[in-house]
């Protein structure tokens, strides 16, 4: 069987799928363990319920058995989740009321499987528009509470209100001081890209990167007993290597790069980074896997299954970037985790037909579809939507 696939410039080329999984596809199985040289998340995305009748700018409604099931499959091969973070759509389809609702089914599910959780802590609940610098601390509070009382750790998410609210550095210091210093367990600190969100453009009080870390890195050198560690979140192999060498012992790099992961990861002689990453989501027990190979100190090994998966997080997390989550939903579907291609605010338009035929391929060039033959029935059902036909 052949598919005609669309290009970018709009002409139809055939592509014929494969047949089976790749073998380190097929071979993989669960393997709940806990990985030991890294500790992973994977950044999982949330399932929406696609016969609601709801419209793009309602509250998400979310199908919650296909949201944990999903779940149970990451934590089924020992990776952790980070949980109700960008990948999950906050701030672009999932309000707070269901990202509470989310932390507190996917936390509950965590501890009856024995599943590593980790949940984001924002300022979401705020309406849109100017907030002061108390609004922003007392929704960080209430949100941390809510994290904390699930017995989750706390990643303390970039905050839009608190980009526009800051008028200084020194604003960034006292608040997240301040949050810190509340903290009840050490916490992962969060720094997103304007690439991921760009409403948060000039993070830690300036545009200027180089300012912007030293604020940062002044955050961390102040309270290190309560940062577990940071995720970064820039598309910048050079700068995450230089700022992960500058952390106080004991605090680690979670890697947020997707365009540079397994080099990161990997490391060199000076350290390396753990990870945080939305494409773990689709990449789930193939990255497992690699660490595990790693694991045994078999860098090589686990360079050589990582690798070949670059170029398709490269064309998932392309410009504009904060749209990944269209891809890695489509992903989802075609391997067979969830029965449709729906998402909460209907982000499943926010991908063009070419952009998903292309994830489609490099994905299935890969191997990573357990069932080929299914991913295949599924993009020629989506190409006939399109008014493509075989």
């Amino acid at each position: 069987m052949t598919l005609r696939l669309p290009s970018a410039g709009g002409e139809l080329r055939t592509y014929t799928p494969r047949t089976e999984p790749a073998h380190f596809v097929a071979a993989v199985s669960p393997h709940p363990a806990p990985l030991t040289s890294r500790t992973v998340f994977s950044a999982a995305h949330v399932v929406a319920d696609p016969y609601a009748d709801t419209s793009p700018d309602a509250p998400a409604a979310v199908d919650w058995d296909a949201t944990l099931a999903f779940r149970r499959h990451l934590w089924s091969y020992g990776l952790g989740v980070a949980e109700a973070m960008d990948t999950a759509q906050r701030g672009m389809g999932l309000d707070w009321a269901g990202a509470a609702e989310l932390i507190r089914r996917s936390a509950a599910e965590a501890k009856a499987v024995g599943g590593r959780i980790a949940c984001g802590v924002g300022t979401d609940q705020l309406r849109p528009g100017v907030h002061t610098l108390g609004e922003v601390r007392v929704a960080y509070e209430e949100q941390l509470a809510l994290v904390e009382a699930t017995g989750s750790q706390a990643i303390l998410m970039a905050s839009r209100a608190l980009a526009a609210a800051a008028m200084s550095p020194d604003d960034y210091l006292d608040l997240y001081g301040h949050l810190l210093r509340q903290a009840a367990e050490p916490v992962v600190l969060h720094w997103l890209g304007p690439m991921f969100d760009p409403a948060l453009d000039g993070y830690w009080g300036s545009e200027d990167l180089d300012a912007a870390t030293e604020t940062f890195l002044q955050v961390i050198a102040a309270h290190p007993d309560k940062i577990d560690g940071i995720k970064v979140s820039l598309l910048d192999a050079r700068r995450e290597v230089e700022l992960r060498r500058r952390l106080p012992r004991g605090v680690r790099c979670y890697t947020g790069d997707d365009f540079n992961y397994p080099e990161l990861i990997a490391g060199d002689e000076q350290g390396f980074s753990h990870a945080l990453l939305g494409i773990f989501d689709p990449l789930g027990p193939v990255a497992a896997e690699a660490v595990r190979v790693l694991d045994t100190g078999d860098t090589k090994g686990f360079r050589e299954l990582l690798d070949p998966t670059v170029e398709l997080s490269r064309h998932l997390f392309q410009p504009p970037t904060r749209f990944y989550k269209t891809g890695v939903v489509f992903l989802a579907w075609l391997a067979g985790h969830q029965d449709h291609f729906t998402m909460v605010g209907g982000l499943q338009a926010a991908r063009s037909l070419p952009h998903l035929a292309r994830a489609y391929e490099l994905a299935d060039e890969l191997g990573l579809f357990p069932d080929p033959t299914v991913a295949e029935a599924r993009m020629g059902s989506l190409l006939n939507v399109y008014g493509v036909s075989r």
